[in-house]
C-alpha cells in the first residue's frame, strides 16, 4: 500500500487501544487543527464502540488488521508495550504512518528492525517521546546551548512509583520498569550528554525476567556523568537536575511532563540567585508532539528531527546494557 502523500486535507488517524493513554491522546488530537481521529481498534468490540461513542469517532474495530485496511493514513499505538513491535510492524508493512507510545520495542534490535521496515515502506515512524516536544524542554535546550550554566557536567533524574500487583502485562514476561519509567531518565541523559562511554547498573529482577527497579551511572569522557533510577515497587524523587560549570538547573517533580524549571547560579559576592521559567500545558501535554508529527507527515517527512529512530535506537543501546547488567547480577546471586 502506498504511503499517504502530502495534500491539503487533514491527516486521518486511527487509535490502537482504548486505555488511559489513548484517551488522553485522542482528547489532545482534538486540539490539532490538521488531524482527524477517524477510527479506533480494540480487542473487544464493546470497548472500541464505547471509545468511539465517547470521542465521536466514525469507525470502530475489534480487528486491528481491518482498521489498517480502512481509510486511515496513520496510527497511534497506545497498547501495552509488549505489543508495540508487532503492531508497529504490521502498520508499516501496509504503508501506514506510525506514532508509537514508548517504548517502541523491547530492545535495540527491534527498534532498528522497525526503522528498516519504515525506510523500505516510505512511511513515517516515531516513538512518542513527548518530553522532547514539551515547550519547557525546547526552552531548556536553548538556554543550555546558550551557556546558561556553562558546560554540562552531570545529569540527575529518577522516576519511581509503586504499582498495584494485578494481572496487567506490567508484571508478566516482557514487562519492565526500565522500559516503562526508566526510559525518561535515560533519554534526559542522552539529550544533554549523549551516548555514554561506560555504564554501571544494579537492580532487582523477578524470576520471569521482569525488572522491578534499577539505578545506574552513565560515565562520559572528562569525568562527566549521569545518575538515574526507576522503580515500579517504590517511590523515587521524580524531579531532575542538570549541573554545569556555571550553575545548575532544577526541573520540577514529574520532570518528563513538567511546566517549570529554575536556573540557579552562585557567587561569593551575591550568593545564590535564581531565575524561574514556566510554560503552559496544552491539553494533557501531548498536543505539541501530535501537532509536530502531524505536520511532519503532511510535509512528506519520514522522521522528526527532535526524536529520530537513530535517537531511539541509541537510547535502547543504553537501556539494553543496563538490563544486561542487572540480569547478570540476579543470576550471580541465585
Amino acid at each position: 500500500m502506498t504511503p499517504f502523500l502530502p495534500s491539503p486535507r487533514n491527516l486521518r488517524w486511527g487509535i490502537v487501544g482504548t486505555g488511559g493513554i489513548s484517551r488522553q491522546i485522542t482528547a489532545d488530537f482534538a486540539l490539532v487543527a490538521d488531524a482527524d481521529v477517524v477510527a479506533v481498534s480494540s480487542r473487544h468490540a464493546s470497548s472500541a464502540k464505547d471509545f468511539a461513542d465517547t470521542f465521536r469517532i466514525p469507525a470502530s474495530f475489534d480487528d486491528y488488521n481491518s482498521m489498517l485496511n480502512a481509510d486511515i493514513d496513520a496510527v497511534y499505538i497506545g497498547t501495552p508495550h509488549v505489543t508495540h513491535f508487532e503492531l508497529a510492524r504490521a502498520a508499516l508493512e501496509r504503508g501506514r504512518h506510525v506514532l508509537c507510545e514508548k517504548p517502541i520495542g523491547l530492545d535495540a534490535g527491534e527498534v532498528r528492525e522497525l526503522a528498516a521496515i519504515a525506510a523500505k515502506s516510505g512511511a513515517f515512524l516515531m516513538e512518542a517521546m513527548w518530553m522532547k516536544f514539551n515547550p519547557l524542554y525546547l526552552r531548556l535546550r536553548e538556554m543550555v546551548d546558550a551557556g546558561a550554566i556553562g558546560e554540562i557536567r552531570s545529569v540527575r533524574s529518577a522516576f519511581g512509583a509503586p504499582f498495584p500487583r494485578d494481572d496487567s502485562s506490567r508484571w508478566k514476561r516482557g514487562g519492565s520498569t526500565l522500559l516503562d519509567q526508566g526510559i525518561y531518565p535515560v533519554t534526559l541523559s542522552h539529550m544533554f550528554l549523549g551516548d555514554p562511554s561506560g555504564i554501571t547498573a544494579a537492580g532487582i529482577v523477578q524470576e520471569n525476567a521482569v525488572d522491578l527497579s534499577q539505578n545506574y551511572t552513565l560515565n562520559y569522557p572528562g569525568g562527566r556523568f549521569a545518575q538515574g533510577a526507576s522503580s515500579m515497587v517504590n517511590f523515587l524523587d521524580q524531579s531532575a537536575s542538570l549541573s554545569g560549570t556555571g550553575g545548575w538547573i532544577t526541573i520540577d517533580t514529574g520532570f518528563w511532563f513538567a511546566s517549570r524549571f529554575t536556573v540557579h547560579r552562585f557567587s561569593v559576592e551575591t550568593g545564590e540567585t535564581t531565575e524561574t521559567y514556566e510554560t503552559t500545558r496544552e491539553g494533557h501535554g501531548y498536543v505539541p508532539m501530535l501537532r509536530a508529527v502531524t505536520a511532519a507527515i503532511l510535509n512528506g517527512d519520514v522522521e522528526h528531527p527532535l526524536h529520530s529512530m537513530d535517537d531511539s535506537a541509541r537510547i535502547f543501546d543504553t537501556l539494553d546494557e543496563i538490563r544486561r547488567q542487572i540480569t547478570i547480577s540476579r543470576k550471580a546471586e541465585s
